[in-house]
C-alpha cells in the first residue's frame, strides 16, 4: 500500500489511513459478529419459505462437488453440480427476475415472466424460449441460495428442525437453521441453511450427504450470497426484448423427459406403484405417464422410463464410474447424496435417480420389477 511506503510525509499517513479504513469498510462490515435472535426454528422456515415476495439485487456463488458420470444426455445438470457458478441477479418477484451467470468466456442471461423464460447467450446471439415444464432439471437459477432454500425448507417437518447459531453473510445477520431428514431412505445428513434475519431470504445453503456428515466434512453443494441488497430492481432489468438479428429457438425438454414421454405412450407396459422403499409418490400435474417422483422435501425418488437406445449411453457411462455396484438388477452409484441406478426391468430399462442410499435404489428396483431380471 502507498501509506507503507518508506519516507512518505507524515501529513499525508493520516490521510492514507483513513483511506485504508474507508477501502477496508464493507470486509470490516462483513466481520463483526452477528446478532443472535430468540426465533424459533419452526418460525424460522416459515419466514424464509414466505420470502419469496421480497424483491432483491444480488451476486452468489455456488460450489458443487458432485461428480456425475452421465453421458452427454445430462452434462449440462452434470456440470452444474460439480463446478463453481457464478450468479448475477434481480428478483422483482417469482415471475420476475434474471440471473445471469457468468463464466470465463462470457454470460448466460435468464429472464423470467408469466409465460415462462428467456434464455440469451451472448456468445452465440441466440435467444431461447422455454415454456414452464412440470419436470424441468435444475438450471443455475434454481442454485440461488434464496430459492434453493425455500424449496429444501418448504416441505420440512418441525421435529427435523433445530437452531444453529448466527453468522455474517454478504453483510447481513443471518440466522442458522438445520434440517435433518427424517426419512431412512435418505442419503441426505443434514442441510444448513442462513437466513436474513431481518427479510427471512435464505443467503446461504449447504447440503451434506451421509457419507461426508462429520465436523469438518465439506458439503456437497455450498451456494451463498456474497452480496445482497433488498432493493427492487427496475423492470426493465429483468424484461427482456429479443435483439435484432437474434437466432430464436424453442426450448425443448430435456431428452431423458422426451424419452420417458414416449416410453410411457408405448403402451401399458410400465406400471408404476403408488409408493417406493417406504416414499409415497406425489402427484405433479403434467408430469408424462413414464415418470413417477417419490418422498418429499430433501428426499426424492425420481423414476423415469428409458427407451434401450437412450439407456445405452448412461449405462456406459454408470459401470465404469467409481464405486459402481452391477448386479442382477443393473447398476448403481452414488456421487454425494445423488444415487443413479439404471434398471433392467421385465418390461424395459428404467432409470431411478435421488438422494437416497444406494440401499434404497436397490429395494425400489426390486419393488418394481419383483425381484426379476
Amino acid at each position: 500500500m502507498a501509506g507503507r511506503r518508506s519516507g512518505a510525509a507524515a501529513r499525508w499517513a493520516a490521510v492514507l489511513g483513513v483511506v485504508a479504513v474507508l477501502v477496508a469498510l464493507p470486509s470490516l462490515v462483513a466481520a463483526l459478529p452477528a446478532s443472535e435472535a430468540g426465533t424459533s426454528a419452526p418460525d424460522l422456515r416459515r419466514a424464509a419459505v414466505a420470502s419469496a415476495d421480497v424483491a432483491f439485487t444480488g451476486y452468489a456463488q455456488s460450489a458443487g462437488g458432485l461428480s456425475l458420470p452421465v453421458g452427454d444426455q445430462l452434462t449440462a445438470v452434470a456440470n452444474l453440480l460439480s463446478d463453481r457458478t457464478t450468479m448475477r441477479a434481480w428478483y422483482r418477484g417469482p415471475a420476475d427476475w434474471r440471473v445471469d451467470v457468468v463464466s470465463p468466456t462470457g454470460e448466460t442471461g435468464v429472464h423470467a415472466d408469466a409465460g415462462g423464460t428467456w434464455t440469451w447467450n451472448y456468445e452465440t446471439a441466440t435467444a431461447t424460449r422455454t415454456a414452464p415444464s412440470p419436470l424441468a432439471l435444475p438450471t443455475a437459477s434454481d442454485l440461488l441460495p434464496s430459492a434453493l432454500g425455500r424449496r429444501l425448507l418448504s416441505e420440512a417437518a418441525d421435529d427435523e428442525l433445530s437452531r444453529l447459531g448466527a453468522e455474517r453473510v454478504a453483510g447481513r445477520d443471518a440466522l442458522g437453521l438445520r434440517l435433518v431428514p427424517a426419512d431412512q431412505a435418505s442419503s441426505v445428513a443434514r442441510v444448513d441453511v442462513w437466513v436474513d434475519a431481518d427479510s427471512g431470504v435464505p443467503l446461504r445453503v449447504q447440503v451434506f450427504g451421509k457419507d461426508a456428515a462429520g465436523a469438518g466434512a465439506e458439503a456437497a453443494l455450498d451456494t451463498a450470497f456474497l452480496d445482497l441488497e433488498l432493493t427492487t430492481p427496475s423492470a426493465e432489468v429483468t424484461a427482456f426484448d429479443v435483439p435484432p438479428g437474434a437466432h430464436v429457438r424453442k426450448g425443448e425438454d430435456a431428452g431423458l423427459v422426451q424419452a420417458a414421454s414416449r416410453a410411457g405412450r408405448d403402451g401399458d407396459r410400465i406400471v408404476l406403484p403408488a409408493g417406493l422403499t417406504g416414499l409415497a409418490r406425489r402427484t405433479i400435474d403434467g408430469a408424462p405417464r413414464g415418470v413417477g417422483v417419490y418422498g418429499r422435501g430433501i428426499t426424492l425418488l425420481a423414476v423415469s422410463a428409458v427407451p434401450r437406445r437412450v439407456a445405452s449411453g448412461l449405462h456406459d457411462a454408470l459401470v465404469t464410474a467409481p464405486g459402481a455396484v452391477v448386479d442382477d438388477l443393473g447398476v448403481r452409484i452414488s456421487a454425494g447424496p445423488l444415487g443413479l441406478m439404471l434398471v433392467d426391468g421385465p418390461e424395459g430399462r428404467m432409470l431411478l435417480a435421488g438422494t437416497v442410499s444406494l440401499d434404497a435404489l436397490a429395494a425400489a428396483a426390486t419393488e418394481l420389477t419383483g425381484g426379476q431380471s
